[in-house]
């Protein structure tokens, strides 16, 4: 044997070998169980598993117990003891008594077997690749808002915490104490991480007093933006092909072709039933998006599943209330040959697309060019007259504005600058003329 396969071999055996369940109802077609088993393995891939077994079932309705019914987890007992797995994961998000007696039913007394659930998964994600104090913060209340129902009053999954997939992170020690000391930790983080949003809202004025716009990359969670912002910036960030290889934000300068610098922030992906909790608990990371100037979403078409993700991606944004901004399409990893091109919420006479390779730097400077110019699309030549004793007015529309004439009078200053709306309806009480109706 050689050492190459003695290293894989031993790789292997540390590996949590899991088994996957997923199911068919009237809501969800088979098609659509085995789609989500296939990223349900991704994810456990990224978390450093290893699947061993899929399992579907087809139930109309989940069953109260145990969601799957008694004929199934007798199956994945049988396949977890077998296959010496020891960990199963649900598609599905479980009650904690259902989490509760599928342990019962799945394990035995000489081969015990977690159960978590795809939300569990995901937020073990998470605490692997939070970098910031914000994110690990974000990452251990979401972790003990979700875990403290599910482990209140038990001490059989209480004695279990502390290593393997879905019980790792920063909150892991928290765990081992009882509901109430969690609860006051849930409140002492929710304090903490209240004070960093103040602080996050001061840098993002800080950053608007800069004058500089914002852009922010968006997209299905492995689409490729991290590696678009190293492209473009040289910002250094990981980018694994991985769920969720990043998770915190990043923003840098980035030039444009005609001059101008700019804000690029990398915010963190997308991913279809991404739990509401999770949604709520990195809003104000996810809130990048929604205070840009505008939005590249970033499609990986490469992936025949690509068209699914676009929505997913699309619904996420309404809900975060970003659906209004001007978005750039941006189709990614053209280089890999077979381009798929899913159909945009916008039809393709209004949609602004561009093709790219952020791996190879293929098409990135049309897309720079495309940036550039929708940042502008709406900027008007305008005139303003602002009385003297309102300068606060005229410091505005030099921060926000490029000013090509003034003229001082007795009594005001007649100013001609190129503007934006949003700076023109700032200053609308100043101006002699009306932006055109802006076109849907």
């Amino acid at each position: 044997m050689t050492e190459t396969n003695r290293t894989s071999e031993t790789n292997q055996e540390i590996q949590t070998r899991a088994v996957l369940v997923g199911m068919i109802t009237r809501e969800i077609s088979e098609e659509e169980a085995e789609k989500g088993l296939n990223e349900l393995e991704r994810l456990l891939d990224t978390a450093g598993g290893v699947c061993v077994a899929r399992v579907l079932q087809s139930k109309d309705t989940p069953d109260p117990a145990t969601a799957i019914g008694s004929g199934k987890v007798r199956e994945i007992r049988e396949l977890c003891e077998n296959l010496d797995a020891d960990l199963a994961v649900f598609d599905f998000e479980l009650s904690p008594s259902q989490i509760r007696n599928l342990e019962d039913g799945i394990g035995t007394q000489t081969h015990e077997v977690r159960v978590i659930d795809r939300s569990m998964l995901i937020l073990d994600i998470f605490a692997l690749h939070a970098v910031t104090g914000e994110g690990k913060l974000q990452v251990e209340l979401a972790q003990l808002k979700y875990t403290a129902p599910r482990l209140s009053g038990h001490g059989k999954e209480m004695s279990r915490l502390g290593g393997g997939i879905g019980t790792r992170g920063p909150g892991e020690s928290k765990l081992e104490s009882d509901r109430r000391h969690m609860q006051r930790r849930i409140t002492a983080l929710e304090s903490e991480l209240a004070v960093m949003e103040k602080n996050r809202r001061t840098m993002r004025a800080s950053r608007d007093r800069s004058g500089l716009k914002k852009v922010a990359i968006v997209g299905y969670t492995n689409a490729g933006k991290s590696t678009l912002l190293n492209r473009l910036t040289d910002a250094g960030i990981l980018a694994e092909d991985k769920l969720f290889a990043t998770l915190d934000p990043t923003t840098r300068k980035f030039r444009l072709p005609g001059g101008e610098s700019i804000l690029l922030t990398d915010t963190v992906g997308f991913i279809r039933k991404l739990p509401h909790h999770l949604v709520k608990a990195f809003r104000s990371t996810l809130d990048e998006a929604v205070y840009a100037d505008m939005i590249i979403v970033l499609i990986d078409a490469s992936d025949p599943e690509c068209g699914e993700q676009l929505k997913v991606t699309e619904n996420l944004l309404a809900e975060l209330g970003a659906a209004d901004k001007p978005v750039l399409y941006v189709y990614n990893k053209c280089d890999r040959g077979v381009a798929h091109r899913p159909a945009i919420g916008k039809s393709a006479e209004q949609a602004h697309i561009a093709y790219i390779s952020a791996l190879t730097g293929q098409g990135c400077e049309a897309m720079a060019e495309t940036v550039e110019k929708m940042l502008h699309a709406d900027q008007r030549r305008v005139t303003f007259r602002i009385p003297n004793a309102e300068q606060s007015a005229l410091h505005t529309l030099y921060r926000d504005a490029t000013v090509e004439s003034v003229e001082y009078g007795d009594d005001c200053v007649t100013a001609v600058a190129v503007v934006d709306r949003k700076t023109h309806g700032q200053l609308e009480r100043y101006a002699l003329e009306k932006l055109p109706v802006k076109e849907e």
